[in-house]
């Protein structure tokens, strides 16, 4: 299995969420790779994705 760090942080603090999708327990921030580029999205209160 490979080991997923985090791309903003670079913590291992990492759980899959989704197909593609992980989830930083470190920074707060969800993201999923594209290839070899990572989409990040910050989760508003209300659940819904705003990516940055």
């Amino acid at each position: 299995m490979m080991e997923v760090k985090c791309p903003v942080c670079g913590s291992r603090s990492v759980g899959k969420v989704g197909v593609e999708q992980y989830y930083c327990w470190d920074c707060y921030v969800e993201y999923q790779y594209h290839g070899n580029k990572a989409r990040r999205y910050i989760v508003e209160e209300d659940g819904s994705l705003v990516e940055f």
